[in-house]
């Protein structure tokens, strides 16, 4: 279970580190980047084997 639970960390650290990289913390947050910043950091290291994941969102308006 220990082991486990670090590798999560490790896989969730490396993801976290290739969306610095790739400039996704930069700018306006909205729902796609949002998105397109969650799904990075779940891909982790596949970041890196050319895995690009990328998230398009709208969300509605009230009137």
């Amino acid at each position: 279970m220990r082991i486990g639970s670090v590798l999560c960390a490790v896989w969730l650290a490396i993801g976290g580190v290739a969306a610095g990289q790739r400039g996704d913390y930069k700018g306006s947050f909205g729902c796609s980047r949002a998105g397109t910043i969650a799904a990075t950091i779940a891909a982790g290291p596949l970041n890196y084997a050319g895995v690009n994941p990328s998230i398009n969102c709208t969300v509605r308006h009230s009137q």
